[in-house]
């Protein structure tokens, strides 16, 4: 329950709607509880004397008491789903603004399907239970403990049935409660999976069709979807049991009470119009209880989406700027020193091992080795996307961490391996560089990229809409773009990670050509071909998570037999290092 009362922190001012539907329900529930008692006097005076003008203003009392029910009903509708659906709004606003500070290393805890299913399903669970739960959460009790008393007001001995049902139906709650709550994680946790599937699937549906893996990929579905299928049914198969369960002992009990009261009212000490509304109040008691059961299961399936959204909330963001961080950058010098790093603390290996690196403000450094030698992790401990697990990482002379994370980040522009951008026009997404960039900035970020070439092209030019993922682009065209939008930054530090694979060899001449214009811009390269670094100031070649060797593109050739290797195979095409993987 503590991961309910932690969300309910989140209200804010959608508290004040569900107290006030909490107080219309119990005025409603006021209304219901005086009927009975007004149908038991109807019969045993107004019938019993044949008295029509009492049986009429009995009728019309009873008439009011329905109709402002209603009213209350209404109004208490009103004011839930407002309550529901705000509360909800705030915990989706609220795990994402969360998200958005994570560290790289807080998001390898959750799988992308994951953080969407709890944005969203488990959500919607919750709201759920407000929408459809606080209602009988409020009424039940409350209709509970007033029909329990007016019963025992009207007959004690007869409300004794009470005593005898209510452990009954309280045992085969808990059994219910007990042997479905972890089923309900487990529903959630495959919903996951199940996103998971669809959300790769539907990114990566050309590859599938590319190689004919739809059957392939149609199987892996159904086989998520089926699991899902299977623990939905056994859960809610094990949850409805309580309604038949429920139903079997309150038909008992009024059984019993219809036998005990027909005898009391054969020796006179119970009349007909008692017996009545003693068996509304039975019925109503009876259904508060049921109301009480269905909102534990709610309750129990709405505590299992708590837990995971509070794991979202409550996930302690590894990286955070310092109290009093400094918020200017010296200049564009980087400095390794005996870097040590490993995604996980627990892990046995490190990715990047003592590692000394020395980089001048306004040198272009290029970064060669081969698949999973730690290049891109190397890159991204400059601007601590993560912190190194040993030694210092500086920039412009001061460590990394004494720095604010959004000043330092300001100053070092990163064009990713994976070329990103966004559903939208083009200008919008090369503003993620400078949003007050104008249009001859635009241009001038675009030109230096060669962006200009394919752009001049396009009837709509920068105003041209990007499907989601930038579908509508080549390879090339986007990695330009995205060269553009880290351009208009316009930071101390450049990082190009393989930023220019597919684009072709004199386009990328060009674009070098360009950024060599930028003297007080350092940048870093890491590359897969030679030609790509060959006229950097210094070349590192790192091997398994260590610097293997460094030095300029003449000094490597004579000395490095990695790099003799690397540059025979692709300046060369030599067959004994075609097979070498750069």
């Amino acid at each position: 329950m503590k991961d309910i009362r932690r969300l309910f922190r989140c209200c804010g001012p959608y508290r004040w709607d569900m107290l006030l539907g909490m107080l219309l329900v119990m005025i409603e529930t006021g209304f219901e509880l005086v009927i009975p008692v007004m149908i038991a006097d109807l019969i045993d005076v107004g019938v019993a004397n044949r008295d029509v003008d009492y049986i009429f203003f009995k009728g019309i009392q009873m008439g009011i008491c329905a109709v402002l029910a209603l009213l209350t009903g209404l109004l208490y509708a009103r004011f839930a789903a407002r309550a529901a659906y705000g509360w909800g709004a705030r915990i989706r606003e609220a795990e994402y603004e969360k998200v958005q500070e994570y560290a790289f290393s807080n998001l390898d805890h959750y799988a992308v399907s994951s953080l969407i299913t709890r944005m969203t399903t488990d959500v919607t669970v919750l709201q759920n239970t407000v929408n459809g739960g606080f209602r009988p959460l409020v009424r039940g009790p409350f209709m509970l403990v007033m029909g329990v008393a007016l019963s025992f007001w009207m007959n004690a001995r007869l409300a004794l049935i009470f005593v005898i049902c209510a452990p009954v139906l309280g045992l085969i709650l808990w059994q219910i409660v007990r042997r479905v709550a972890p089923m309900y994680t487990r529903l959630q946790e495959t919903v996951d999976h199940l996103n998971g599937v669809v959300q790769e699937g539907l990114t990566a549906i050309r590859a599938v069709k590319a190689f004919v893996r739809g059957e392939y990929e149609e199987e892996k579905f159904q086989t998520v979807n089926t699991d899902l299928m299977e623990t939905s049914r056994t859960t809610f198969h094990l949850a409805v049991l309580n309604l038949p369960a429920f139903q079997a002992t309150m038909y008992t009990a009024v059984v019993c009470l219809l036998w005990f009261g027909g005898g009391m009212i054969r020796t006179g000490s119970l009349q007909v119009g008692d017996l009545t509304g003693f068996l509304s109040y039975v019925m109503q008691v009876m259904n508060s209880l049921m109301m009480i059961a269905n909102v534990f299961l709610l309750l129990t399936r709405s505590l299992a989406s708590a837990r995971r959204i509070c794991q979202v909330l409550e996930e302690e963001v590894v990286l955070t700027s310092p109290s009093e961080g400094e918020t200017q950058v010296r200049d564009g010098s980087v400095d390794f020193e005996n870097v040590s790093f490993k995604y996980r603390r627990s892990a046995k290996e490190y990715a990047l091992r003592d590692v000394t690196l020395h980089i001048r403000a306004g040198q272009t450094v290029g970064i060669l080795g081969g698949t999973g030698s730690a290049k891109t992790t190397l890159v991204q401990l400059i601007p601590r996307l993560y912190d190194a697990t040993e030694g210092a990482v500086r920039v412009g002379g001061r460590d990394v961490r004494e720095y604010d994370l959004q000043a330092l980040r300001s100053q070092v522009g990163i064009v990713l391996q994976k070329n990103l951008l966004f559903s939208g026009t083009i200008r919008d997404n090369l503003k993620w560089g400078n949003p007050e960039a104008d249009d001859e900035t635009l241009w001038a970020a675009c030109r230096a990229a060669r962006a200009d070439e394919f752009l001049e092209r396009m009837p709509e030019g920068l105003d041209t809409e990007l499907g989601q993922g930038a579908d509508n682009l080549s390879g090339g065209q986007k990695q330009r773009l995205c060269i553009a939008r880290a351009l208009l930054q316009k930071p101390k530090i450049l990082i190009f990670d393989d930023s220019t694979s597919a684009v072709d060899t004199a386009t990328e001449q060009k674009i070098r050509t360009a950024l060599g214009k930028l003297t007080d811009v350092t940048k870093i390269i890491i590359a897969q071909r030679i030609t790509s670094v060959i006229h950097t100031d210094q070349i590192v070649i790192l091997e398994d998570g260590k610097i293997h060797a460094a030095g300029t593109h003449r000094e490597l050739l004579e000395r490095d037999p990695i790099y003799q290797e690397i540059y025979a195979s692709q300046m060369k095409g030599g067959e004994d290092y075609g097979s070498e993987a750069v």
